[in-house]
C-alpha cells in the first residue's frame, strides 16, 4: 500500500478544480470499498448461519455446546479436541451457559466486529507520514482483505477465539496507553497463545522494557491461576502435550503450518525431529527479531509485528489455519527497487492468504512439499528472508520507474479507452506473471468444470441436443467432414498416432514458448500478446457456460472413434458430463483452436523472417486437423474459437490501443516516466525486432 504525496497548494483555478475532483473521486472510490466489505460481511455471515447447525461453528459446539468438553467434569484435553491453553479453557469455564446462548447470530457478529477492529487498526498503524489517499482507502482495504482470507473464513466457520490474541497485541502495540497496559494486554495475548511470548524480547530490545517485564508477569500470573485451578490440565497441556502440540490433529497435518508440521510431513521423527526442530526455530527467531528491530527503528512498527508473529507462527508446535493471520499483516512491507517489483510480495501475500494451496501450484507429485507448506513458507519468507527496503533508502518512496513505448496511433477517436495502460517495453516481474497465470488458469478450470448446464444427467442432454443443432447447421453449409475426416485418419496408424500426440501435447506447449519468448525478447509485445489470450480465453468461458456442446466423439448413434480417449460407454446416463480433470461438453469455442489460432497470429505479425511466419501459421493447421480427425471438435468450434480470438485482439486494441508500432523500434521517442529513454529501451528492442 503506497503513499501518495501532496506537495504544494494550488493557486490558479483550473488546479483547485483538479485538486477537488481528485478529492471527489477519492471518497467515492473509498465509499465503493465500504460497500464492498458489507457485502462480504454479509455474505460471510449468510453462509455461516445459511448452513446445517452440526456443519458450521463445529469448534464452539465441541467446546461449549450441551456435549462439549468445558460441560466434562473430567480433564479439558480427554479427547484431544480442546486445543487451547489451561488459562483459555479457564476463562471459557464460566462464560460456557451464556456461550451457548450466543450460538449463531451473537458469535458470528462477535467475530466480525473483532475483524473490523483488527483492520482498523491495522490501517491506523501505517508508517507515517500517510497521504489522502492511504488514509481514505487503508481500513476498508485492510478490513475487506481479512474478510477475505483464509484465517478469518475459516474463524467464522468453525467458531474459533484465533483473532482475540492477534487483536490484543496489536492493542497493546499501538492503542494502549502506558507500557505497563500494553505489557498486560500482550501478556494476555501470550497467555492464550504461548510463543506470542517473542513479543517479549521484541518490546525488550525496542527500550520498552517495563511492557516487556509486565508481558513476561502477566504471562506468568494467567499460566500459575490456571495451574491453581486446573493442576491436572496444566500438566497435561504444558508436559504430555508439550505447549499444545498433538491437540486437535496429527501435528502432520497439511493444516498445520508450522515447521514441526513441516518437518513431519517430510517423514522425519523422534529425536532428529525434534533437535532440527529445536536449531531451526531458534535461528528463525534470532534472525526474525534482529530484522523486526530494525523495522522498529526504521519506524515500521506495524511491519515489525508481523515480522514476529510470523516466526511465532514458524516455531509454534502447531499452528492451524485459523492461526496465520500474522502473515497477512506482513503484506504492508515494501521490497524490490524496481516499479514492477513493487506488487510482488503484497501479491504473493494476498494470494497465498486467500486461495487454496490447489489454486497456486499444479497437483503434481514433485511440487507437494511446496504447496502443502504454503502459509509457512511465506511466513518463513516474511520473517528472515524478504528484503524489505528502509525508509530511508531512495527506492522506498519511489521507486525506478518503468520505460514507455511510444503510443500508436488509434483510427478511431476514443481509442483507447484506458490510456493509462501504456506499453510498458520493460519485462512485467516473472513471478507475478507466474502467479497471474496459474491464478487465472486456475479459475478458467473450475468455471470450465461447473458449466454443465445443471445437473449431469441435464448437462448431457442439452449438450447432445446443441450437437445435433451444429450437425444440422454444418449439413446446411456443407460443412460436415467430421466423419470423414475422423475415419480416414483411423486408418492411418502414424496419422492417427500423429493427430493424437498433436491434440494431447500441442495446446499448452506451444502458447507457452510463445508467451515465454515474447517475455524474454520483446516485453512490450508480450504484454499486447498475453492481454488477447486473456480476453479471448474470458470469452471462450461464456461460450462454455451459455452453449454447452457435446463433441462428435460424444454424440450417440454417429459413429465416431474417439482416437484420444478410447471407446465410449453411452449407456450411462452421466458419462461425458464430467471428467476429473475437465468438462467434456466445453467444446463451442475450441480453445484448441483458439489458442492455436492465436499463437499463429502473434508470430506472423512478430517474426522478421517469411519461414517463421508460415511455420507460426503452420500450427493453427495442424490443430485444426487434430481436433476435427480426433473427433473432439466440430468445424464450426474452431469457426467459434476464430472468433473469440478476434474479439480478444479487438477488446485489448479497443481498451489499450494498437500494440507499439514496429516493436518499440523507434527507440529515440521511448520514454521512461520522469526521465527520458535509455540505451536499455534500445537493446530490447533490437532483440525484438531480430
Amino acid at each position: 500500500m503506497s503513499n501518495a504525496e501532496r506537495s504544494g497548494r494550488p493557486t490558479e483555478a483550473l488546479g483547485a478544480t483538479a485538486v477537488g475532483g481528485a478529492r471527489t473521486r477519492l471518497r467515492v472510490a473509498s465509499l465503493g470499498l465500504w460497500l464492498v466489505v458489507a457485502a462480504l460481511a454479509a455474505r460471510q455471515v449468510a453462509v455461516v448461519l445459511g448452513s446445517p447447525r452440526g456443519e458450521r461453528l463445529t469448534d464452539l459446539e465441541t467446546w461449549v455446546g450441551p456435549h462439549g468438553v468445558l460441560h466434562v467434569n473430567g480433564s479439558l484435553y480427554a479427547s484431544t479436541r480442546f486445543t487451547g491453553t489451561p488459562f483459555n479453557g479457564l476463562v471459557l469455564k464460566p462464560l460456557t451457559r451464556s456461550a451457548e446462548q450466543a450460538l449463531g447470530w451473537g458469535w458470528t457478529f462477535g467475530t466480525l466486529l473483532l475483524v473490523v477492529a483488527l483492520g482498523l487498526i491495522a490501517a491506523r498503524a501505517l508508517p507515517q507520514p500517510i497521504g489522502r489517499r492511504t488514509a481514505l482507502l487503508a481500513a476498508p482495504v485492510a478490513i475487506g482483505l481479512l474478510m477475505l482470507s483464509l484465517p478469518v473464513r475459516n474463524t467464522l466457520w468453525l467458531g474459533q477465539t484465533s483473532i482475540i490474541p492477534v487483536l490484543l497485541v496489536l492493542l497493546g502495540c499501538f492503542a494502549a496507553h502506558g507500557q505497563r497496559t500494553s505489557g498486560l494486554l500482550i501478556g494476555v495475548a501470550a497467555a492464550l497463545q504461548p510463543t506470542l511470548l517473542l513479543f517479549t524480547p521484541l518490546l525488550w530490545f525496542t527500550g520498552r522494557r517495563r511492557a516487556a517485564l509486565t508481558t513476561g508477569v502477566t504471562f506468568a500470573v494467567c499460566t500459575a491461576l490456571a495451574w491453581a485451578a486446573m493442576p491436572h490440565d496444566s500438566h497435561t497441556y504444558w508436559v504430555h502435550h508439550l505447549a499444545g502440540a498433538g491437540l486437535g490433529g496429527r501435528a502432520g497435518e497439511v493444516g498445520n503450518q508450522s515447521l514441526h508440521g513441516a518437518l513431519l510431513r517430510l517423514g522425519l521423527n523422534g529425536p532428529l525431529e525434534v533437535a532440527l526442530l529445536l536449531t531451526l526455530g531458534a535461528a528463525v527467531a534470532v534472525l526474525a527479531l534482529r530484522r523486526a528491530v530494525r523495522c522498529f527503528d526504521d519506524g515500521q512498527l506495524l511491519l515489525a509485528v508481523a515480522i514476529t508473529g510470523c516466526a511465532a507462527i514458524v516455531v509454534s508446535p502447531t499452528a492451524w489455519q485459523h492461526q496465520l493471520l500474522w502473515v497477512l499483516l506482513a503484506v504492508v512491507g515494501r521490497a524490490g527497487k524496481r516499479t514492477s517489483d513493487r506488487y510482488v510480495w503484497p501479491a504473493a501475500v494476498i494470494l497465498v492468504m486467500t486461495l487454496p494451496p490447489r489454486m497456486l501450484l499444479p497437483d503434481m507429485a514433485s511440487l507437494d512439499p511446496l504447496r502443502t507448506n504454503l502459509v509457512l513458507l511465506a511466513a518463513l519468507a516474511a520473517a528472515t528472508a524478504v528484503p524489505f527496503l528502509s525508509r530511508a533508502s531512495p527506492y522506498y518512496r519511489s521507486p525506478l520507474p518503468a520505460e514507455y513505448a511510444p503510443a500508436a496511433p488509434a483510427r478511431f477517436r476514443h481509442v483507447p479507452l484506458l490510456p493509462f495502460l501504456r506499453r510498458v517495453l520493460t519485462r512485467p516481474n516473472l513471478l507475478l506473471e507466474l502467479l497471474l497465470l496459474r491464478v487465472t488458469y486456475a479459475a478458467y478450470s473450475r468455471v470450465r468444470l461447473a458449466a454443465t448446464g445443471g445437473s449431469n444427467s441435464a448437462g448431457r442432454a442439452e449438450a447432445e441436443e446443441h450437437g445435433q443443432q451444429i450437425l444440422g447447421l454444418e449439413r446446411s453449409l456443407r460443412l460436415a467432414i467430421e466423419h470423414w475426416a475422423n475415419h480416414a485418419v483411423v486408418a492411418i496408424d502414424w496419422l492417427r498416432d500423429f493427430c493424437d500426440f498433436y491434440y494431447e501435447s500441442m495446446h499448452f506447449v506451444v502458447p507457452l514458448a510463445v508467451l515465454a519468448v515474447l517475455y524474454w525478447r520483446c516485453p512490450a509485445h508480450y504484454r499486447w500478446a498475453r492481454s488477447a489470450l486473456g480476453f479471448a480465453t474470458l470469452l471462450a468461458l461464456a461460450g462454455f457456460w451459455l452453449y454447452p456442446l457435446a463433441p462428435p466423439r460424444l454424440m450417440p448413434g454417429l459413429g465416431f472413434i474417439d482416437t484420444v480417449h478410447g471407446v465410449q460407454d453411452f449407456s450411462q446416463p452421466d458419462y461425458g458430463t464430467l471428467t476429473a480433470l475437465t468438462n467434456q461438453y466445453a467444446a463451442m469455442p475450441s480453445l484448441h483452436f483458439g489458442w492455436a489460432l492465436w499463437c499463429g497470429a502473434v508470430i506472423a505479425v512478430l517474426a522478421r523472417r517469411r519461414w517463421m511466419k508460415a511455420l507460426g501459421l503452420l500450427h493453427p493447421l495442424f490443430t485444426l486437423v487434430a481436433v476435427v480427425a480426433t473427433g473432439n471438435h466440430w468445424v464450426l468450434d474452431a469457426v467459434g474459437g476464430a472468433m473469440v480470438v478476434g474479439a480478444g485482439f479487438g477488446l485489448g486494441y479497443v481498451l489499450t490501443g494498437p500494440r507499439p508500432a514496429g516493436g518499440a523500434r523507434h527507440t529515440g521517442t521511448a520514454v521512461r516516466e520522469g526521465a527520458g529513454g535509455s540505451a536499455g529501451v534500445g537493446r530490447s528492442a533490437r532483440r525484438c525486432d531480430r
